[in-house]
């Protein structure tokens, strides 16, 4: 009898264990299908500005970069503060809070856009003053000023993708994402035959509009059929303590991913400054495309860990909320090792996508057996990322990326690659001992969460306006 007892406990872990992995499954899936989407979209509009000549292809690539740098990876770090809000709010069931945080969120990133835009119309000075060519220079600042538009666009749709998601709806954020790479195509050519290097730059805003108009339609439709949840009020009632808890989270966020995007781009110039500075930039541009395959499937797992985690923690449940966390980061850690694996074995074919060159292609089969092992680490991190985002501690996250990047990765990387003189293997070896530093650091992090205390702390500011609703309604039946 005393052995049945485990048996049981074991049974229903188990149970509860293939459960979770079914409800992650439901999130994660579209999440990579829609984040594929969008690496397809930046690669059909490379094509085009291929298409146009070497000039447009390389101001093209350099205002995209730029765009990347100062306007988009800003507006998703500051959306990723939407992540343990909305879906705390969405576990407590206060859609007031909800529905006010979207709000909030537009109009933050409506703000920062200007800042963006101000970078933008100035971006030939920029790039002359750092020691690029005038003519790329000038031709960048053309393209990223018919970008524009997208700043707003963006400034609508990261919010509304996170709103969505943060409720578990991903499935519609994959379709509409499909139906615009889908379109991505006949805009391009339509516009490049038309309007030449400007229409290219102008199809990408184009196409996000057709998925802000489709989600913002999806959104009215769902509300509609809830009974209005909108028509309750309070979401447009901001208060100033409001803003202060938004922006106490949208800083760290927003800090965490451009750490880690800059940081990459710092590993791109240093790559340029090598003795065979040519062949060592198209090698890692080549490693880093297929990183970007693989990091459509790691962010959408650091998304689904934190809606996960902060969905169960707004419904006050201290024990899911650990055992999804765990789960989440589980199923990151085997992601890691299948996903390495899959660069080590492609390291033979995937060069010749790119190049014909011998010491590139040999270059870039070697490059790739050391960024397999970076990727094994990097899924993991990213989703350790993504339980501390959940648990409303991104700054945990920074901490992180600082130390792991900036004091280990970056510092050591420079010594092995100009010093050791070990090139470019040097700059990955760098990467990788930082990237283990910074996973190691979250992972203790994480082990000291106290989860009950967790699930009482989003009681305290999701769940707020709920409870109170709660006891006005019981002292009116009592009346």
């Amino acid at each position: 009898m005393e052995e049945e007892i485990p048996s049981r406990q074991h049974k229903g872990f188990f149970e509860m264990a293939i459960s979770e992995l079914k409800t992650q499954q439901a999130i994660v899936l579209p999440l990579v299908a829609m984040n594929l989407t969008w690496f397809a979209k930046i690669a059909i509009t490379t094509s085009f500005l291929g298409r146009l000549g070497e000039l447009e292809l390389a101001s093209g690539t350099l205002g995209f970069m730029f765009a990347n740098v100062t306007g988009f990876s800003v507006l998703n770090g500051l959306c990723g503060a939407m992540e343990p809000i909305c879906g705390q709010a969405y576990g407590a069931k206060n859609f007031k809070l909800l529905h006010k945080t979207l709000v909030m969120m537009v109009s933050l990133l409506l703000l920062t856009s200007l800042i963006s835009c101000f970078l933008w119309l100035n971006v030939d000075k920029i790039l002359i003053h750092f020691g690029q060519q005038e003519d790329i220079s000038i031709e960048a600042k053309k393209y990223l000023f018919y970008l524009l538009p997208d700043l707003i666009i963006t400034s609508f749709l990261c919010p509304l993708k996170s709103y969505l998601s943060s409720q578990g709806i991903t499935v519609p954020i994959m379709f509409t994402s499909a139906l615009a790479v889908v379109l991505h195509v006949p805009v391009n050519i339509f516009l490049s035959k038309t309007r030449g290097f400007e229409g290219v730059s102008m199809a990408i805003w184009i196409t996000d509009l057709v998925v802000v108009v489709l989600l913002m339609v999806y959104v009215a439709v769902v509300e509609f059929k809830k009974g209005g949840t909108w028509k309750q009020g309070g979401w447009s009632e901001h208060k100033f303590k409001d803003w202060v808890r938004l922006l106490k989270l949208c800083g760290p966020c927003c800090l965490t991913t451009c750490l880690e995007w800059w940081c990459y781009e710092i590993l791109v110039l240093l790559t340029g400054k090598l003795p065979n500075a040519k062949q060592a930039v198209s090698i890692i541009a080549i490693v880093l495309n297929f990183d970007y395959l693989l990091f459509a499937v790691m962010l959408s797992l650091a998304t689904c860990a934190s809606i996960r985690v902060s969905n169960e923690l707004g419904a006050n449940q201290a024990g899911p909320a650990y055992r999804s966390a765990y789960i989440s980061l589980g199923l990151g850690s085997v992601m890691g090792l299948v996903g390495g694996s899959v660069m080590v074995l492609a390291r033979g074919k995937w060069g010749g996508l790119f190049s014909h060159d011998k010491g590139v292609l040999k270059g870039a089969s070697n490059a790739m057996l050391w960024m397999g092992l970076l990727e094994v680490v990097n899924f993991p991190l990213a989703v350790c990322g993504g339980i501390v985002r959940g648990t409303a501690r991104p700054w945990l996250g920074t901490y992180a990326n600082i130390s792991g990047f900036y004091a280990l990765a970056l510092p050591l990387g420079v010594i092995l690659a100009f010093k050791v003189h070990m090139g470019l293997h040097g700059l990955l070896i760098g990467f990788i001992v930082g990237v283990l530093g910074c996973l190691s650091l979250l992972l203790i992090l994480i082990s000291k969460i106290n989860w009950s205390e967790e699930a009482d702390k989003a009681q305290r500011l999701a769940a707020d306006s709920t409870v109170k609703d709660e006891k006005v309604a019981k002292n009116i039946e009592q009346m």
